[in-house]
């Protein structure tokens, strides 16, 4: 029994396959890092800033600690 697999053939009217031109390429480069910007604009939220302050605190380092539920979920 012989394996046959079908031949590959390009997309018609391309010479290579795949990529994008540096036109392309830029325009998403500069789509993403106005987006990026936009994001680093808007800061951390409250919230987040202080479960990140519970997590250094000295109560965090000690083995077997339970954070504290303070009713804000």
């Amino acid at each position: 029994m012989t394996d046959s697999k079908p031949p590959t053939s390009k997309p018609a009217g391309t010479g290579k396959q795949g990529g994008l031109n540096a036109e392309i390429q830029s325009r998403i480069g500069h789509q993403l890092r106005a987006m990026y910007d936009d994001v680093v604009r808007q800061g951390v939220p409250d919230r987040f800033a202080e479960l990140i302050r519970q997590l250094d605190g000295p109560e965090a380092a000690a083995p077997g600690a339970i954070p504290k539920n303070d009713g804000r979920d």
